[in-house]
């Protein structure tokens, strides 16, 4: 706590510096000023909690002072200390907030007892202040949770409270009508992605247009993630108006255009919903190709758009992943793109549906081939990124990021298929290494394991640099070699039992791969025991 000492006497503060009990109070800071005009320069930098000032001072007396200190310090408490035991300056003193009146010379004792007393009755009003600031922020925290969730049952079933009406200001009318802005995430990511700031901060700017035109509400709408409600009881004529004012006031905010879909107007509040799912599906129909400056929408009457489906190009999808080239795909897609944009005309509903089965198409197509890829599956979030500034959806960019995808699905698939051949390979090592002593023919592995003669010598002899044959005269050399270390069995036992039934030929093979007979070998081993 700090302390401010006001008297023209050098002796006098230099006195009550001397007799107080500082450190026993808490307080950590004295400082001094000669009259009241330094005193005011002081509390306004320092904002002491406690301040002893004298009441007959030059420049700017005690009175002046204590005036100026209710009205720009008012939290401070003051101790008058003066010479003078005159009722006027008691009573200037009382009048303008002071805790208590001192005489000089001042006694050590009713000074502690004071500074004791002021210093409780400070931290005791700090607290209480601290308190109802907390409670402020608090209930205005609570407030526009209060509004959002009161506004969204009021939507879904008009079973409010007649004074919670009141309280939101909502005016009961002859005609209602709801109006839906969709919340782009890119407006979430000019926030740091804060979710809260984001809504906090558009209907602030949104409710100032409203209250300003007495006509409507605007409220986060709980039940649909992503959306702002607007509900309108007047103003009806001027309301693509106002409308447009909203729009133009939140992409001037945060530089992201929101669209707004306009509902029908309905005769009493519980049919509300019924104008929200109109405005829902006039967003819905919405061309995401438009580029108009305002992206204000409204239909009197609804045809909702015939839908395409992407399943319908299920067999040339397959095709072009067989071709496994990212080129077959830039043709169909391209083919594809044209089909769902005719008349340069392309709907929210219809863009949702196409990345939807996109999605389901592409995860299937993942699974098959036992590729991990990390995709977002939230349709929206992967949607928004190709909305441009002022709400104009970039197809081209959203191409673009398709075949990225598909390229990087291609690879796997390439990585998956060489690993498959790769361990078919090592499976047919395998299958020789048991059957080495009989003759395995080519069409025998081929017919096994369902690949071609052709392949299975190509990719054999690129895995370990020999082809079958030899590497299988290679598995029969080292088991006859194992055996005639190990063992009294005849020259032509041996030969049958690793696959030869001419034993001379076995001999002819052994000496030309081995450099010796069998028999030399043999003795050259025993020899060596």
């Amino acid at each position: 706590m700090k302390v401010l000492i006001v008297d023209d006497e050098k002796h006098v503060r230099e006195g009550i510096r001397l007799l107080g009990e500082w450190e026993q109070n808490g307080i950590t800071e004295i400082y001094e000023a000669v009259n009241g005009e330094e005193a005011i320069q002081l509390i306004g930098t320092l904002r002491p909690e406690i301040i002893f000032s004298d009441m007959k001072m030059p420049k700017m007396d005690g009175t002046q002072l204590l005036e100026w200190i209710k009205e720009n310090q008012p939290t401070s408490k003051t101790i008058v200390v003066t010479g003078y035991d005159d009722y006027h300056y008691m009573r200037k003193a009382i009048h303008f907030g002071s805790s208590d009146y001192l005489l000089k010379p001042v006694d050590p004792e009713i000074l502690n007892q004071t500074l004791e007393k002021v210093v409780k009755e400070w931290r005791k009003e700090e607290e209480e202040r601290n308190s109802k600031t907390t409670s402020y922020q608090l209930i205005n925290e609570m407030k526009p949770v209060y509004r959002d969730r009161k506004l969204t049952q009021l939507l879904n079933s008009d079973n409010l409270k007649e004074e919670w009406y009141e309280e939101f200001g909502f005016t009961k009318a002859q005609k209602y009508l709801v109006t839906l802005v969709r919340i782009n995430r890119k407006a979430i990511e000019a926030f740091q992605g804060d979710r809260d700031l984001t809504y906090f901060t558009l209907l602030n700017v949104m409710n100032e247009i409203l209250q300003e035109n007495e006509c409507g509400i605007a409220f986060r709408y709980l039940a649909n993630k992503g959306e702002i409600v607007i509900i309108f009881w007047d103003q009806f004529a001027q309301i693509e108006i106002l409308l447009g004012r909203i729009y133009k006031a939140v992409l001037n905010v945060i530089n992201v255009s929101c669209h707004i879909a306009v509902g029908n107007e309905v005769d009493k509040r519980n049919e509300l919903m019924d104008s929200y799912q109109h405005a829902k599906r006039v967003l819905l129909n919405s061309n995401v190709l438009d580029s108009i400056e305002n992206k204000v929408y409204r239909q009197n009457v609804i045809h909702p758009p015939v839908l395409k489906n992407l399943y319908a190009y299920s067999s040339e999808i397959e095709l072009a992943v067989q071709a496994g080239e990212i080129r077959a795909f830039e043709e169909l897609i391209q083919s594809i793109a044209k089909r769902y944009t005719e008349g340069d005309y392309l709907a929210w509903e219809q863009l949702l549906m196409l990345e939807n089965e996109y999605l389901v198409m592409s995860n299937r197509w993942f699974k098959q081939f036992n590729i991990t890829v990390k995709v977002s599956d939230q349709i929206e979030y992967r949607l928004d990124r190709f909305f441009n500034q002022y709400g104009t959806f970039e197809l081209e960019g959203y191409i673009k990021r398709i075949l990225r995808e598909i390229s990087i699905f291609l690879k796997g698939v390439k990585r998956r298929t060489a690993q498959k051949s790769n361990n078919v390979i090592h499976e047919i090592e395998k299958y020789l290494q048991s059957n080495f002593d009989r003759d395995v023919k080519l069409q025998e592995i081929s017919d096994h394991f369902y690949i071609s003669r052709e392949y299975i010598s190509r990719k054999f002899k690129q895995e370990f640099n020999v082809n079958i044959s030899d590497y299988v005269v290679k598995i029969r050399m080292e088991r006859a070699k194992a055996l005639l270390k190990n063992s009294g069995l005849k020259i032509y036992d041996i030969a049958n039992m690793v696959g030869y039934h001419d034993d001379k030929y076995f001999r002819k093979v052994f000496k030309k791969v081995e450099g010796v007979t069998p028999n030399e070998y043999r003795e050259l081993h025993i020899s060596q025991r």
